[in-house]
């Protein structure tokens, strides 16, 4: 990991925090908002496509939307230990031919990664200090959908993520969340030709998706 926008995220999402989010996954599947977040790709059109998930965990998005019938999907994720997990759970579901793995910072990374019919970034902006840098290079790659989960623009979601930076500092962790505002997101999307097609409060977080 090249950019100080990730600091902390080796820590944070080790391989016991993948475990436990790998057997949520195939003990309960997708979680809420991401379910939301795949139906509305299907909904808009996810077969036959392909399929660039950023900050792609332990695979969820990918699995689900080849399952789906996607065509093929590239997975970035800056946590090691998550992408070996992403890697497994693609096996283990008879997929792993069909997606392709990048370790590391994605914007350091976003020249070298092909564009995508559909780029996700399922709770990953929250864990980026540039936002303006990550949704602008993952916009670029977009040729028609883009899908998002992150957090609500809302002063009690905002209370919360200080507490939670706040535990960090206490307990020594380098790791930060982010609350950045929905308006200067979709003014980057906006600015890329991206119109938002669906949206989604459930709990802390909204879920989006824009189209070309």
């Amino acid at each position: 990991m090249t950019s100080c926008s990730c600091e902390g995220i080796e820590t944070q999402f080790d391989q016991r925090a993948a475990a436990r989010k790998l057997s949520d996954y195939r003990k309960h599947g997708p979680a809420a908002t991401t379910r939301l977040l795949i139906a509305a790709l299907q909904e808009a059109g996810a077969a036959g496509r392909t399929l660039l998930d950023i900050g792609g965990g332990v695979g969820a998005i990918q699995c689900e939307l080849l399952k789906a019938g996607a065509a093929s999907a590239v997975s970035v994720d800056a946590s090691t230990a998550y992408g070996e997990a992403a890697q497994q759970e693609a096996r283990h579901q008879g997929l792993a031919g069909r997606v392709q793995y990048y370790q590391g910072d994605f914007v350091a990374l976003a020249d070298s990664v092909a564009p995508a019919d559909i780029v996700t970034l399922d709770r990953v902006i929250c864990c980026y200090a540039n936002m303006p840098a990550l949704v602008s290079a993952s916009a670029d790659r977009a040729r028609q959908l883009y899908g998002l989960v992150y957090p609500r623009d809302a002063a009690w979601v905002r209370l919360g993520l200080r507490f939670e930076n706040l535990y960090n500092r206490l307990t020594g962790s380098r790791f930060r969340v982010f609350g950045h505002p929905t308006a200067a997101v979709e003014a980057i999307l906006q600015a890329r030709g991206l119109r938002r097609r669906f949206h989604r409060l459930s709990g802390v977080w909204q879920v989006a998706v824009y189209a070309r």
